[in-house]
């Protein structure tokens, strides 16, 4: 397992492993119950070691602190065409709410954004609850831009299941 080592001192990022899969169902649920949405979680940990390792559909890399987890990223490869180019989107960014402040979650995103330059991808892009003013000032600060002009459509469970019924 390749541990990348950081400018915070004992701080150290990986990629995850199947053993970990425990672990990020665990990051998953703290970070909907911040969200407030945890009622919407239905990912098991059979789910993730499909979706994760075997379909290879996401990635995660896990920062540790002293050698134990205080973060995480869920990421994949998305596509634009304007660029002509793949992205790296970013699901999910959390850092266990008693680790913040260290400069932890700001390491995890420049290394995303690492990874998104090394793989030669055209941008990094994640969403943000509207209400959630501590991510969008962290996010600024780290020099993204909102994409205000853009709304978010989504179609799930049923209405998807009709949808590719009307093939």
């Amino acid at each position: 397992m390749k541990q990348f080592e950081t400018s915070i001192q004992d701080f150290t990022i990986r990629f995850a492993t199947e053993e970990d899969i425990p672990l990020i169902l665990e990051f998953i649920k703290n970070l909907a119950e911040y969200e407030k949405m945890l009622h919407e979680v239905t990912a098991t940990e059979e789910i993730l070691r499909v979706s994760l390792f075997e379909k290879n559909q996401a990635e995660v890399i896990l920062g540790e602190y002293h050698g134990e987890a205080v973060g995480f990223a869920l990421f994949f490869h998305n596509f634009s065409t304007f660029l002509g180019k793949a992205n790296l989107y970013l699901e999910d960014l959390f850092v266990k709410p008693e680790m913040r402040g260290k400069g932890f979650g700001k390491t995890l995103l420049a290394f995303l954004g690492k990874i998104a330059v090394e793989r030669d991808c055209g941008r990094l892009d994640w969403w943000c609850l509207d209400w959630n003013t501590s991510s969008i000032a962290f996010y600024k600060e780290m020099g993204a831009n909102a994409m205000d002009e853009w709304t978010v459509y989504r179609v799930e469970g049923q209405n998807l299941i009709e949808l590719g019924d009307k093939v």
